[in-house]
């Protein structure tokens, strides 16, 4: 059953024929619809977030909301919310002329009577199994006196380098983003979809070093073009490596809520050494939703 609600959830960006709106209404009564939410963050000034009942297999928006403080209470047509199958939330730009709902969904669950049982386990991805390992590095330059100052993603335990994350493919949507928070600071070490591949910026990173782009899988060396308050190169020895999932397009240069592996890197930690990372903060986002 769950397999066929987040097929059909995913199916909603098809439906701009029969998309519905308030034009569509049979009936002026409402009725409330509750959120009752754990694990979202703030989204910014630039996006909202959108809640949607799927109403004969079409998206019927409930209303958008800012404020991650729960419970919020939305009325809804009351004939529309009584035959809705399920329950969708979805990031959306502020200002936002398309009818549908945008292919980043972080929520989804059905109805069931009253009540709807929320999670982003299928409409994003499950993240139980995921594991991870990384290498202190810095393969893009020539200087091999400041290795501890790049992260890479990738495993040489065996001799040869093959990818060190373990990942379910996301949904549409949604780009994995590695993360050295050094000294409370998050840096992006680049965003990626495909966890045997380099990621997104490998050639373009402002970071890196001059002496080339860096093995083929996501990471990154702290070499220069530093933030500001921050020194490259640096020591990545007790900073903390994390793997999250961002909304694409993003809403903020910050870590997104859902990180699924994170890692403090021990004092101790030997250069060109594959180092395990532990399961994440937030893997999933969930809660309830009730129509009466």
């Amino acid at each position: 059953m769950k397999k066929k609600m987040i097929l059909a959830v995913l199916a909603l960006g098809f439906f701009a024929s029969s998309c519905s709106n308030d034009d569509d209404n049979t009936s002026s009564v409402d009725s409330n619809l509750t959120l009752n939410l754990d694990g979202l963050e703030a989204l910014g000034d630039d996006f909202v977030y959108e809640g949607w009942i799927i109403v004969d297999g079409s998206p019927v928006s409930t209303g958008t909301f800012s404020s991650v403080d729960f419970p919020q209470t939305f009325s809804v047509n009351s004939e529309q919310l009584e035959v809705a199958t399920t329950f969708v939330l979805s990031i959306e730009p502020a200002v936002d002329s398309d009818p549908l709902p945008a292919a980043t969904k972080i929520l989804a669950g059905d109805f069931s009577g009253a009540l709807a049982s929320v999670d982003s386990n299928g409409i994003v991805a499950n993240f139980e199994t995921a594991t991870g390992s990384y290498i202190l590095a810095t393969p893009t330059d020539a200087d091999d006196t400041n290795e501890e100052s790049g992260v890479w993603f990738l495993d040489n335990s065996s001799g040869s380098a093959v990818a060190g994350l373990d990942l379910p493919t996301l949904t549409e949507g949604w780009k994995y983003e590695g993360w050295a928070v050094l000294d409370g600071t998050p840096i992006s070490t680049g965003t990626f979809t495909d966890p045997t591949l380099a990621d997104d910026n490998a050639t373009t990173s402002v970071f890196k070093g001059d002496a080339g782009d860096g093995p083929s899988f996501p990471g990154e060396d702290f070499l220069q073009n530093a933030p500001a308050g921050i020194t490259f190169p640096t020591d990545l020895r007790e900073a903390t490596i994390v793997i999250s999932v961002e909304p694409s397009p993003d809403n903020s240069p910050a870590p997104f809520t859902l990180k699924p592996l994170a890692h403090a890197v021990p004092s101790d930690a030997a250069v060109h050494t594959t180092i395990s990372m532990g399961v994440g903060p937030t893997a999933v986002v969930s809660g309830s939703v009730t129509r009466n």
